[in-house]
């Protein structure tokens, strides 16, 4: 029996990635097909499968990657054809989201379908600003337009007289380049030229920015600022309210864009903590891990990781191929065997911990001098020790083992390679609007990212997670301005904090 394909017109909320819906993600991890939109966080494309066939619509305003009559005869074919088609839109997709239009095309033709509604920009954008759409103190309405449509020309199906008589709160989306003839028409309608007004770009993102005046004055101060698109308008007394209830904008990383240059897969922790702090966040992983040359000999080591009597871990990679490899050896963890187990840091620590293993040994200091350091309180001559490594691993825990009389034997696990692929265009992002810090989670990661040739842009900081990356930033001429004490991300995470702290201290 043929598979039925199904669409999912799927709302990917404002921006922040923390509204998107649990539904929302339980669609995209199944798609067979992602048509998305410019507006969507990329960050939701790592959930979708690796075969995943991914399509970039564009619908920005002026700018259409597809045509519309094009994207419902895409999502029509591919559900047809038996796939599962997830139509991914930016806030929810009935509220000018066309999703309307893309259902009654998918009911035409017969084909199922199932609406999963979003986080709307006209709701979460003004409440990202500190504004909320209603309260008891100001009103009792909500309305809500499009500021697409031109009032001076010809008909609209925006009646301007009607909603400059009608009270409450007024939203619109898609308004910034016709500001002033929105604004202008309202008054001429009756509005009151001093009404509060609010507008919101990149609402909930860290990118977020937000200006605020009366119906008479903020298209001189939109004019002023050079603010563009896409933004939420929000009109009435609920605007005062920000004063009193900005939250958003006060985070202690607001306002700084920052690079995370990890891999694909980790670059979603540093960027979480960085986001929640405020932070507009560009995920540019520089490198990812690809299996080890020798495929057949790291099985066999791992195979025969009972027989050592230390384990010594250092990288959160390392340990998660280590074990991948050895639940596909042994359907049993206690045919590890009873070996102690040492860890670099508190990441690999809790790596190791979610495979529910104890940490026998952690540094003071979280770098391989460190973890040597420890080492040498105790007694190692003649105990034999697999490391479990990435290929390019400086060789300084092997050696001095060695010299201490220990038996050690290396276990590489993964290669750290450049990433070839930039599916969300960070790159040119980064290229194009530079970036306040870049942060370094290890030397590969520098390598890798000066390999790709981006020039480095004005006044960018550069942020290091250790001396050992410290070092490698050096040697490409970039000494860290920023360099975490205490070896890993939360760390890292706090150097930026505070050194940014301190600067605005100084100022």
């Amino acid at each position: 029996m043929k598979n039925e394909g199904i669409c999912y017109l799927v709302g990917a909320g404002p921006g922040d990635i923390g509204l998107v819906t649990l539904r929302a993600r339980e669609c995209v991890e199944m798609a067979d097909v992602l048509l998305f939109d410019a507006l969507a966080n990329p960050a939701i494309l790592r959930w979708a499968p690796a075969n995943c066939e991914r399509i970039d619509v564009g619908k920005r305003a002026k700018k259409h990657t597809m045509p519309q009559d094009e994207i419902n005869a895409l999502i029509v074919d591919r559900t047809r054809a038996g796939k599962r088609v997830v139509r991914l839109k930016g806030g929810d997709p009935m509220i000018f989201g066309r999703g309307g239009e893309e259902a009654a095309e998918l009911a035409a033709a017969g084909v199922p379908f199932e609406i999963v509604p979003g986080i709307s920009s006209t709701i979460a954008g003004p409440a990202y600003a500190g504004i909320p759409v209603t309260h008891r103190d100001h009103n009792t309405m909500l309305t809500i337009f499009t500021g697409h449509e031109d009032p001076t020309k010809g008909p609209s199906t925006v009646d301007y007289a009607l909603l400059a008589k009608t009270p409450g709160t007024k939203v619109f989306l898609m308004g910034v380049a016709r500001l002033g003839e929105i604004t202008k028409t309202l008054i001429e309608h009756g509005a009151s030229p001093a009404t509060p007004i609010a507008l919101t770009r990149w609402a909930t993102t860290g990118a977020q920015k937000t200006i605020t005046g009366t119906l008479e004055t903020i298209a001189a101060i939109a004019t002023e600022t050079q603010f563009a698109s896409p933004a939420v308008a929000v009109i009435g007394d609920v605007v005062r309210e920000r004063e009193k209830i900005n939250w958003f904008e006060n985070r202690p990383l607001f306002g700084k864009r920052i690079v995370v240059t990890r891999t694909r897969e980790q670059a979603g922790v540093l960027g979480k903590q960085l986001a929640d702090l405020g932070a507009d966040v560009i995920e540019l992983p520089t490198i990812r891990i690809d299996p080890p040359e020798d495929r057949h000999e790291f099985a066999h080591m791992v195979a025969e990781a009972h027989t050592y009597d230390w384990l010594i871990f250092t990288s959160p990679n390392g340990v998660e191929k280590f074990f991948e490899a050895f639940y596909q050896a042994y359907g049993d963890a206690r045919s590890l065997g009873n070996p102690r187990i040492a860890a670099i840091g508190p990441g690999t620590a809790a790596k190791i911990k979610e495979y529910r293993f104890t940490v026998d040994l952690l540094p003071e200091r979280y770098v391989a001098e460190g973890l040597i350091e420890a080492f040498k309180k105790e007694s190692v001559e003649n105990l034999t020790m697999l490391w479990i490594k990435a290929a390019e691993t400086r060789d300084v825990i092997s050696t001095e083992l060695a010299a201490m009389g220990a038996i050690i034997d290396e276990c590489i696990a993964y290669r750290t390679v450049a990433e070839t692929e930039d599916p969300t265009g960070a790159a040119a992002r980064l290229r194009g609007e530079g970036a306040d810090i870049i942060t370094f989670t290890s030397s590969s990661t520098v390598d890798h990212f000066f390999d790709m040739d981006i020039p480095w842009p004005d006044g960018c900081l550069a942020a290091s997670i250790g001396p050992v990356t410290g070092k490698t930033l050096r040697e490409h001429g970039h000494p860290p301005d920023i360099e975490a004490t205490r070896h890993d991300i939360p760390g890292l995470v706090e150097a930026i904090v505070d050194h940014l702290h301190s600067s605005s201290q100084m100022t």
